[in-house]
């Protein structure tokens, strides 16, 4: 596994203000994640992990301090910039998966290339390649009502893969599916890790889940302990 950081938080912290009152969601946060390790952030409700992966994923933006995303300081860039950094590193896989329901599979995978310069036959071999790597072959024809909880899941791991991002961000990725296909989304993880050295952070509750990873960061109040 490459040594070299691939996310830097920097003293950062995000508040919201909320009527009159502001919220600090995160404080004075620094951390460093290494190109290739899978890291679980874990804390009980309100304790900053959403908030801390809206801001790697570029989604939001820090009320103060550095975050340097695969070598490029974001906290400044134009939305538009921002959007270039999402495509272009970072795979998102939530919870409800979010697939299109009245999409085919292999069309659902291929969302994440519309707004690409790839080929139509670049972007079909890619979709291909990933639902065999997800374990998805036989079913590139069905719609998401078709599928199991756990089959949905792994496509929406394909679908994040597609554009080849850099870093994959899971929120509670495991958080609807039993303790089987739950085991089964780690392994893929670790599959993926392997063969194509991506970053994946992993927001969990599932403590099995997190003494999986190699390494994971406690949130508690905005803070790490």
């Amino acid at each position: 596994m490459d040594s070299s950081p691939i996310i830097e938080l920097r003293h950062v912290s995000r508040a919201y203000t909320v009527g009159r009152e502001r919220i600090a969601a995160l404080r004075d946060m620094s951390l460093t994640i290494n190109q290739g390790e899978i890291v679980a952030i874990t804390g009980p409700s309100g304790s900053g992990k959403s908030t801390l992966l809206q801001l790697i994923g570029c989604l939001d933006q820090p009320t103060s301090g550095e975050i340097i995303i695969n070598g490029k300081a974001v906290q400044h860039l134009s939305d538009r910039a921002l959007s270039q950094v999402r495509r272009a590193t970072i795979g998102f896989i939530f919870q409800s998966f979010y697939l299109q329901p009245f999409l085919k599979l292999k069309d659902n995978i291929a969302v994440p290339a519309m707004f690409s310069s790839q080929e139509p036959d670049d972007i079909r071999n890619r979709v291909t390649d990933l639902l065999t790597q997800v374990g998805l072959s036989d079913r590139v024809d069905h719609f998401p009502r078709e599928l199991s909880g756990g089959q949905i899941q792994r496509a929406a791991i394909a679908r994040a893969l597609m554009n080849q991002p850099a870093i994959l961000l899971a929120d509670e990725p495991t958080g609807n599916l039993d303790s089987s296909n739950s085991q089964a989304i780690v392994d893929l993880f670790k599959n993926i890790r392997e063969k194509l050295g991506t970053t994946i952070i992993i927001v969990t509750h599932n403590p099995e889940i997190a003494a999986q990873t190699d390494r994971t960061i406690v949130l508690k109040d905005g803070v790490i302990i």
